[in-house]
């Protein structure tokens, strides 16, 4: 952390970031995000359940560069849910965020080079 920041945390001047408005569907491969869990678009995800990821939180990521850590959503938890009726939704989407877990730090480099 350079001074700068330091200097920005120990005055309180850091804003947590406002949510987002609520785009369109997006399409296969685009990452959606709500608070700290991330969850990679598949085929499959109708206009209700997008309506439905809207309400509990997520957004599209659009922000670019994205320094965040996120927990990463599994593939066959998303299919689940992408697969199942309305009246599942929450309990498979309750499971699926349990199941999410952040990806391992990789750095590159010499460790002489390495910054945090």
């Amino acid at each position: 952390m350079g001074a700068y920041d330091a200097f920005r945390t120990l005055l309180n001047i850091r804003q947590r970031r406002r949510r987002p408005r609520a785009g369109f569907r997006p399409g296969p491969g685009t990452k959606i995000a709500m608070d700290d869990f991330r969850i990679v678009v598949q085929s499959g995800l109708s206009e209700p359940l997008w309506s439905f990821l809207v309400q509990a939180g997520f957004r599209e990521m659009n922000f670019r560069p994205e320094r965040r850590r996120y927990r990463d959503v599994p593939p066959s938890h998303v299919a689940k849910l992408f697969g199942a009726p309305p009246e599942q939704w929450q309990a498979l989407l309750v499971a699926a965020l349990k199941e999410a877990a952040k990806r391992p730090l990789v750095r590159v480099g010499p460790p002489s080079a390495r910054v945090g």
